[in-house]
Protein backbone atom coordinates (compact mmCIF):
# COMPACT_ATOMS: atom_id res chain seq x y z
CA UNK A 1 0.00 0.00 0.00
CA UNK A 2 1.27 3.34 -0.97
CA UNK A 3 2.30 6.02 1.71
CA UNK A 4 0.17 9.33 1.55
CA UNK A 5 2.19 11.94 1.51
CA UNK A 6 2.19 15.95 1.26
CA UNK A 7 2.83 17.39 -2.01
CA UNK A 8 6.36 19.71 -2.05
CA UNK A 9 4.15 23.08 -2.23
CA UNK A 10 1.95 22.08 0.55
CA UNK A 11 5.09 21.41 2.60
CA UNK A 12 6.99 24.37 2.07
CA UNK A 13 3.75 26.37 2.48
CA UNK A 14 3.09 24.81 6.01
CA UNK A 15 6.87 25.30 6.58
CA UNK A 16 7.00 28.95 5.72
CA UNK A 17 3.12 30.12 7.41
CA UNK A 18 4.97 28.03 10.91
CA UNK A 19 8.14 29.16 10.37
CA UNK A 20 7.18 32.57 10.30
CA UNK A 21 5.15 32.32 13.65
CA UNK A 22 7.45 30.92 15.39
CA UNK A 23 11.07 34.02 15.62
CA UNK A 24 10.14 34.63 19.18
CA UNK A 25 9.94 30.99 20.19
CA UNK A 26 13.01 30.00 18.24
CA UNK A 27 15.20 32.91 19.56
CA UNK A 28 13.98 31.94 23.68
CA UNK A 29 14.62 28.26 23.22
CA UNK A 30 17.77 29.06 21.66
CA UNK A 31 19.05 31.80 24.57
CA UNK A 32 17.84 29.63 26.77
CA UNK A 33 20.42 26.02 25.19
CA UNK A 34 22.90 28.40 24.82
CA UNK A 35 25.13 26.74 28.02
CA UNK A 36 23.94 23.78 26.42
CA UNK A 37 25.55 24.23 23.13
CA UNK A 38 28.43 25.71 23.99
CA UNK A 39 29.36 22.66 25.96
CA UNK A 40 28.10 20.13 23.56
CA UNK A 41 30.13 21.98 20.74
CA UNK A 42 33.14 21.97 22.45
CA UNK A 43 32.47 18.30 23.50
CA UNK A 44 32.34 17.53 19.94
CA UNK A 45 35.49 18.64 18.45
CA UNK A 46 36.92 15.49 18.10
CA UNK A 47 33.92 14.89 15.33
CA UNK A 48 34.74 18.02 13.79
CA UNK A 49 38.60 17.06 13.61
CA UNK A 50 37.51 13.64 12.08
CA UNK A 51 34.79 14.83 9.35
CA UNK A 52 36.74 18.00 8.29
CA UNK A 53 39.61 14.85 7.45
CA UNK A 54 37.08 12.58 5.81
CA UNK A 55 38.29 10.56 2.61
CA UNK A 56 36.68 12.82 0.11
CA UNK A 57 35.09 16.20 2.20
CA UNK A 58 36.57 18.39 -0.28
CA UNK A 59 35.03 16.87 -3.22
CA UNK A 60 31.66 16.82 -1.35
CA UNK A 61 32.17 19.96 -0.26
CA UNK A 62 32.59 21.10 -3.92
CA UNK A 63 29.60 19.15 -5.01
CA UNK A 64 27.72 20.56 -2.72
CA UNK A 65 28.61 24.23 -4.12
CA UNK A 66 28.17 23.30 -7.55
CA UNK A 67 24.50 21.58 -6.76
CA UNK A 68 23.64 24.86 -4.77
CA UNK A 69 25.35 26.99 -8.04
CA UNK A 70 25.87 30.82 -8.31
CA UNK A 71 22.47 31.05 -8.89
CA UNK A 72 21.08 30.47 -5.45
CA UNK A 73 23.86 32.31 -3.71
CA UNK A 74 22.83 34.90 -5.89
CA UNK A 75 18.74 34.45 -4.87
CA UNK A 76 18.95 34.41 -1.48
CA UNK A 77 21.24 37.53 -0.81
CA UNK A 78 18.37 39.53 -2.76
CA UNK A 79 15.63 37.56 -1.11
CA UNK A 80 17.27 38.05 2.72
CA UNK A 81 20.44 38.98 2.72
CA UNK A 82 20.53 42.50 1.72
CA UNK A 83 17.35 43.76 4.12
CA UNK A 84 19.58 41.73 6.99
CA UNK A 85 23.08 42.77 6.32
CA UNK A 86 22.79 46.18 8.00
CA UNK A 87 21.10 45.36 10.81
CA UNK A 88 23.44 42.28 11.21
CA UNK A 89 26.51 44.26 10.87
CA UNK A 90 25.07 46.95 13.64
CA UNK A 91 24.35 43.94 15.73
CA UNK A 92 27.88 43.06 15.41
CA UNK A 93 30.05 46.25 16.32
CA UNK A 94 30.71 45.70 19.83
CA UNK A 95 31.62 42.09 18.86
CA UNK A 96 34.11 43.35 15.80
CA UNK A 97 35.73 45.84 18.32
CA UNK A 98 36.72 43.64 20.47
CA UNK A 99 38.06 41.25 18.16
CA UNK A 100 39.83 43.81 16.09
CA UNK A 101 40.94 45.75 19.42
CA UNK A 102 44.09 43.20 20.44
CA UNK A 103 45.30 43.65 16.95
CA UNK A 104 45.41 47.56 16.53
CA UNK A 105 46.72 47.52 20.17
CA UNK A 106 49.68 45.48 18.67
CA UNK A 107 50.24 47.62 15.69
CA UNK A 108 50.39 50.55 17.93
CA UNK A 109 52.97 49.48 20.08
CA UNK A 110 55.47 48.90 17.10
CA UNK A 111 58.14 50.87 15.86
CA UNK A 112 58.28 50.28 12.34
CA UNK A 113 61.71 49.78 10.18
CA UNK A 114 62.24 53.40 8.42
CA UNK A 115 60.11 53.48 5.12
CA UNK A 116 62.02 53.17 1.53
CA UNK A 117 61.89 54.58 -1.33
CA UNK A 118 58.41 53.69 -3.28
CA UNK A 119 59.23 50.07 -5.12
CA UNK A 120 62.01 49.27 -2.69
CA UNK A 121 61.71 45.94 -2.06
CA UNK A 122 62.86 47.09 1.70
CA UNK A 123 59.42 48.10 2.65
CA UNK A 124 58.27 44.62 2.75
CA UNK A 125 60.08 44.74 6.09
CA UNK A 126 57.78 46.81 7.36
CA UNK A 127 54.69 44.94 6.19
CA UNK A 128 56.05 41.99 8.12
CA UNK A 129 56.87 43.62 10.92
CA UNK A 130 53.07 43.74 11.17
CA UNK A 131 51.69 40.40 10.09
CA UNK A 132 54.18 38.61 12.34
CA UNK A 133 53.65 40.79 15.40
CA UNK A 134 49.49 40.38 14.49
CA UNK A 135 50.27 36.85 13.97
CA UNK A 136 51.96 36.13 17.33
CA UNK A 137 48.97 37.88 18.79
CA UNK A 138 46.54 35.81 17.39
CA UNK A 139 48.60 32.84 19.04
CA UNK A 140 48.88 34.03 22.04
CA UNK A 141 45.16 34.71 22.10
CA UNK A 142 44.07 31.40 21.65
CA UNK A 143 46.70 30.24 23.99
CA UNK A 144 48.76 28.95 20.93
CA UNK A 145 52.00 28.42 20.31
CA UNK A 146 52.16 26.90 16.66
CA UNK A 147 50.98 27.72 13.48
Amino acid sequence: MAITVKSGDSAAKKYADNAGRSAEAYKNGAVAAASQWASNTQAAAPNFKQAIQAAGIDQRFARGVAKAGAGKYAEKINAVGGDRYAPGVAAGAADFRAGVEPYLQTMAGLTLAPRKPRGDPGNLKRVEQITSANHMKRLALLGSSGT
